[in-house]
């Protein structure tokens, strides 16, 4: 057997670029004890960047996998951040360390809101799948999804003295849900509109809604529970028990009095908004008293929220200038007027701040009240900046003051031309606006330069000036080394799609959408200005064409010039006497993007049809046609030196393709959104591609060979696991219907964990059979026979019994995936993993993890267990032993804590000092005092 050729795997190794994706909101996040306001989270497509505003540093990545990060929620304590994936799961990040530990999986589409409660010990999400579901962060498991919503939820709060939970969507509902019967008892209907965004106000006795017009409406929260009289008699909340033959007004009517029971809501009025389209997005800060609000537009509002002794000082002036006004009238018409009354307003307690008008429009904002009254604010921009601003609060009138601007590290607009320089040390950059060049290894932006909308470019021979071609025809001409622009010359009359340099490095060509190729030679002429010798393109030949012209490459033996035309053919000509040698046709639709091989044998042609052709070039005959991507191919490049070839796609894939043997070679999947080019170093080793999602990204070439077989095999597993996981959840008995279900979704890693389940059963149950096997062989032969030879991974485990390898399989599943695990668990096994739940109990053996997945058992099996005689008897000692052994760890529990207070107390008696919470309040208590005897010795004096 010959020996086969060998490639070699390209993998991810950066992202940059890219300063915050506007899919996903911003936040303010605090960094091992750092002062606040100064570090921001935003997303970077599959990963989250933390910024320090003041450096306009990138200080922590908190790596995602492949989904997209759509939202952000800092937990109260400051110390983690759950991050919500296009695919629905959520994973919670240390802030100090940047890893994740915890991962929920529930949502079938993408997380678009999340909020913790007061605590940070749950944590509430809403998804596009209308669902919304509450986790247990400390349990690391899904408490239930409530349904009830008919669109995207937009926003999700917890309340927080009381077990309430308020949710907004798009269906233009709020739904308030009891969290202790999971229960929606109140729906409020009063938007005609998608509700975008809520906040809860005035110790949470207010509601502000934003929704699709110019108003914020607010609502006024009335909790009834608290103000009923104490003698009268307590109902049990839930649903109301009906009758068979009652009607369905009378389940409205019991839904009605559960809603009395708990709060009503009544409409206090609305605030203007200066804007006229829909609310993007509404914010506060921590305290609820600075409300901020955008639109579409570039123009943030802040309002601020009026304490009540605030509200009663205007009341009194208000009322003062009324008496006023009505003596003067009484004077007047000199007849008695009654006596004035002023009417409490929404405009007395909400007032607006100031507006925040920001460079670009704004996507996201987030808001934070510091000490002194100063509110700093944080605002996303939809071309890929931050900004931030500072402003004093307590000002009569406010100014936003601009405090920092991150744009360096990435462009406004998309890149849509890469280039590398010959030492493959640097990479240059262009968009709409700007051109910049960075340093490979680094990954920093050594030069910004602004340019016109650039098309395409390339490195001078030297690396000391680079080539740009642009959308209106024209060439600039940048010197690196001061960063500025050495001359624009007028090169076509439409736009400069492409340029490429001769193989002499003498010169340049350009092809443009006048139906023009032109070459162009370099020259060193003498500046004006600086009397220095400086850079210039001279033109020295035109080749006219019927068509517009889309790309154009040398040979690199400068024997052949390919020009791709709008005609969808690529014509070959001698590149000395620029006579027609060979027309290409095949495809149909205009090829975007060519190359030729370093033989001078191939050239690869790339299209809008999708296809990829590889041609001979001593006859013009096409070797293969390979659909390449599900879309436009953009880029197509030979990887130098070989006859492999990289191709880009709007399919948002890059593809490495074989010429010789025609074959697909790997996919490298990894940007989010259209991939526009790519630019391959002269040393093969790095590339690095562009895309509509504003991100660059470097590939680095590893030492490790790709198999074929193999690369098709994990292909072929993965589309299989992903099949396999969408199947149909198992239904919970008594969970079909209704507002509440399992918070859990079926998973690769839920089945690969129930499998593991089943595997460690079956091995229990082989054992047990095994040891039968050699007792009755005992009886049988009279004597004691040397045991039988355990299973070898018991002995890779340490010799463990085979019921206790049960016992460690079951614990290493992840506590949010073990109901599901076991959701997908067949019954025939259940009876087996009854008995060992009991002796595990007996032994006092992880009594927690055993008695949630015994009760979980019992409720999804319940029908089949009860009918089945032979678990009468486990199940009556399950009762007995999991009764006693759950109190002796109540009563230890219960013992240590009394024992820690106790501890407590002896140590502050002795030492006078107080822990915790304590010291805190008592602090204030004495500064308050304080603050008192100093006013009445001011007075006094």
């Amino acid at each position: 057997m010959g020996l086969t050729k060998q490639y070699l795997r390209y993998v991810a190794s950066a992202v940059f670029g890219v300063i915050g994706n506007p899919k996903a909101n911003i936040a303010y996040v605090t960094l091992r004890g750092g002062e606040r306001g100064r570090y921001v989270a935003v997303a970077a497509c599959e990963h989250v960047f933390i910024w320090d505003v003041r450096k306009g540093e990138k200080v922590l990545i908190l790596q995602g996998q492949k989904h997209e990060v759509t939202f952000l929620c800092p937990s109260p304590d400051g110390i983690h951040i759950a991050v919500g994936y296009e695919d629905g799961a959520v994973r919670i990040f240390s802030l100090l360390n940047g890893e994740s530990n915890v991962s929920f999986n529930g949502h079938k589409s993408a997380v678009s809101v999340m909020r913790y409660d007061r605590l940070g010990a749950r944590l509430v999400t809403g998804s596009k799948d209308t669902d919304v579901i509450v986790w247990d962060i400390i349990n690391e498991c899904g408490l239930y999804r409530l349904r009830g919503h008919k669109d995207v939820i937009t926003e999700a709060l917890f309340l927080k003295d009381k077990n309430l939970l308020v949710t907004s969507s798009k269906d233009s509902f709020v739904k308030w849900w009891d969290l202790d019967t999971q229960h929606c008892f109140k729906t409020m209907v009063g938007h005609r509109s998608e509700v975008w965004g809520m906040a809860l106000l005035n110790q949470e006795n207010r509601l502000l809604t934003g929704s699709a017009d110019s108003e914020l409406r607010a609502w006024d929260i009335n909790y009834l529970q608290e103000e009923k009289a104490e003698g009268e008699p307590k109902v049990k909340k839930g649903k109301t028990l009906l009758d068979d033959d009652d009607d369905e007004d009378t389940q409205e009517g019991a839904d009605e009095s559960l809603e009395e029971r708990i709060l009503s809501c009544k409409k206090a009025g609305s605030i203007l908004r200066e804007a006229r389209d829909r609310v993007v997005s509404l914010t506060t800060d921590t305290k609820s008293r600075v409300i901020a609000c955008h639109g579409n537009d570039s123009v943030l509002e802040l309002f601020t929220v009026l304490s009540e002794e605030e509200v009663q000082r205007k009341m009194t002036k208000k009322l003062k200038k009324a008496k006023k006004k009505a003596a003067k009238a009484q004077e007047d018409a000199g007849e008695e007027a009654a006596e004035p009354v002023v009417e409490r307003m929404l405009k007395d307690e909400i007032i607006r701040l100031t507006n925040v008008k920001a460079s670009a429009k704004i996507r996201w904002a987030d808001c934070l009240s510091c000490a002194g009254g100063e509110l700093k604010v944080a605002l996303l921009l939809q071309n890929n900046t931050i900004e931030t601003y500072s402003l004093k609060t307590l000002d009569k009138t406010p100014t936003a003051n601009k405090t920092a601007r991150l744009t360096l590290g990435g462009h406004r607009t998309d890149v849509r031309t890469l280039a590398f320089s010959s030492d493959n040390l640097a990479v240059l950059s262009a968009s709409g606006d700007t051109v910049k060049v960075w340093n490979r290894s680094t990954l920093q932006v050594i030069r910004t330069m602004a340019c016109e909308y650039a098309l395409c470019s390339l490195f001078v021979p030297g690396d000391r000036q680079i080539i740009l071609g642009t959308k209106s025809g024209k060439l600039q001409i940048f010197e690196l080394a001061s960063g500025s622009l050495l001359e624009t010359v007028d090169a076509h009359n439409g736009a400069l799609w492409s340029l490429c340099l001769a193989p002499d490095q003498r010169g340049i060509i350009t092809g443009g959408a006048d139906k023009t190729v032109k070459f162009w030679e370099f020259e060193l002429i003498k500046d004006e200005q600086t009397g220095q010798k400086r850079l210039t393109v001279k033109h020295i030949r035109t080749l006219q064409l019927e068509e517009d012209v889309l790309c154009v490459k040398f040979s690199p033996d400068h024997r052949l010039l390919a020009v791709s035309l709008l005609d969808c053919t690529v014509k070959v000509f001698y590149t000395d006497t620029l006579k027609f040698f060979l027309s290409l046709y095949g495809h149909k639709l205009p090829v975007l993007c060519l190359d030729i091989s370093h033989d001078n044998t191939l050239i690869a042609t790339g299209s809008a049809d999708r296809n990829v052709k590889i041609w001979g070039l001593d006859f013009g005959d096409c070797h293969r046609s390979m659909f390449a991507h599900d879309d436009s191919v953009m880029f197509l490049q030979f990887v130098p030196k070989t006859h492999l070839f990289f191709t880009a796609g709007k399919d948002k894939k890059i593809k490495q393709w074989d010429a010789d043997k025609f074959e697909l070679i790997q996919t490298l999947e990894g940007h989010h959104r259209e991939v526009w080019c790519l630019t391959i170093s002269p040393n093969g080793d790095h590339i690095v591609s562009a895309s509509h999602d504003k991100s660059l990204r470097l590939w680095e070439r590893t030492r490790e060979p790709i198999i074929l077989e193999e690369e098709r095999e994990t292909e072929r597993e993965a589309e299989f696991e992903e099949s396999m996981a969408k199947g149909d959840v198992p239904v919970v008995p008594g969970e079909t219907e209704g507002e509440a279900a399992p918070a859990g979704k079926k998973t690769v890693e839920t089945v690969k964990a129930a499998e593991r389940i089943m595997e460690a059963l079956e091995l229990y149950k082989g054992e047990a059979r095994k040891m039968e096997e050699h007792k009755y062989a005992c009886e049988n032969a009279g004597k004691e026979l040397p045991p039988p030879k355990p299973n070898p991974i018991l002995v890779a485990f340490g010799n463990v019994s085979p019921s206790r390898y049960v016992l460690d399989v079951i614990k290493k599943v992840r506590s949010s995936e073990l109901e599901v695990s076991l959701l997908v668990l067949p019954f025939p096994y259940v009876p087996e993993l009854l008995m060992l739940f009991n002796s595990y109990i007996q032994q006092g053996l992880e009594v927690e993890l055993v008695c949630r997945c015994l009760f979980f058992l019992l409720k999804i099996h319940f029908g089949q267990i009860s009918s089945n005689q032979m678990l009468l008897s486990v199940i009556d000692e399950l009762r007995t032993n999991t009764l006693s052994k759950v109190r002796a760890i109540r009563d230890v529990m219960g013992f240590n804590s009394v024992a820690l207070q106790f501890l407590q107390r002896e140590i502050e008696s002795k030492e006078d000092v107080m822990f915790f919470a304590d010291a805190t309040g008592q602090l204030k208590e004495k500064k308050k005092k304080r603050r008192k005897r100093e006013r009445a010795i001011l007075t006094i004096a």
